[in-house]
């Protein structure tokens, strides 16, 4: 199992949210300081949003641009991808996985259009759709609506056009108060694809229990910034 850093990005910034609101931040420095610094310390894939993109206040192409050039490990990028020129952007960057989010959720009642389209251009391995759950259904534009849409009735209508899944407790995340272990089986067991797990992961203990449950990997930020999960676990968790 994989257990891959958070660089969230917001006003060229490295900062971690509760509950994915905006008054909430906590800045950690430079990301492309602080993303290198991980990998120094043994991640093995960086896991970028672009907070400013995902809450349509802006962008932060170039500071991943930066990024690329800095590094060769893989990179998975998401926030605010919502038409084919930005997916073709992070193509052309060499972004490993892109992670789509709100594009992917507005598909489901438009014949899966926009999904249908970047899978037949760069194939569905390409792709990681970011289902974001609050109070049991699906949250988009970052977090910030609330769709009539349940969680696992999204993964299951998505499945077709996707390596797998990011599954993020809205609810929990960025709290430090622990995972819902019993959502993120339900997503689990809503998909035969990957699913790397985010929200709330506080201890080396839940990584442990998720693991057991067959996640995929698992996104750690707060915890991890504030030293709750200790650095060794980052990378290839066996």
């Amino acid at each position: 199992m994989k257990v891959i850093p958070a660089v969230d990005i917001l006003g060229g910034e490295c900062v971690q949210l509760v509950g994915g609101d905006p008054k909430t931040k906590k800045s950690y420095g430079d990301p492309i300081e602080v993303g290198l610094g991980w990998i120094e310390k043994g991640a093995r894939i960086l896991h970028i949003v672009d907070l400013d993109a995902a809450l349509d206040i802006g962008e932060n192409h170039n500071t991943i641009k930066v990024f690329r050039s800095k590094t060769s490990a893989p990179m998975f990028v998401g926030g605010g991808i919502r038409d084919k020129n930005r997916v073709d952007e992070l193509v052309h960057l060499s972004v490993d996985k892109i992670i789509l989010g709100t594009n992917a959720i507005e598909d489901i009642g438009k014949d899966f259009e926009f999904l249908k389209l970047v899978c037949d251009w760069y194939g569905k391995e390409k792709f990681i759709i970011s289902v974001d759950s609050k109070d049991g259904y699906v949250v988009t534009k970052g977090w910030q609506e609330k769709t009539k849409i349940k969680t696992g009735d999204a993964i299951r209508e998505l499945e077709p056009y996707c390596w797998g899944f990011l599954y993020t407790d809205v609810d929990v995340e960025g709290q430090m108060k622990g995972s819902r272990i019993e959502r993120i089986r339900e997503v689990l067991d809503a998909s035969s694809l990957p699913v790397i797990a985010s929200g709330g992961i506080k201890s080396q203990k839940e990584i442990d229990a998720l693991k057991a449950e067959g996640a995929w990997g698992v996104i750690v930020g707060k915890a991890l910034y504030e030293g709750k999960i200790p650095i060794e676990v980052l990378g290839e968790y066996r």
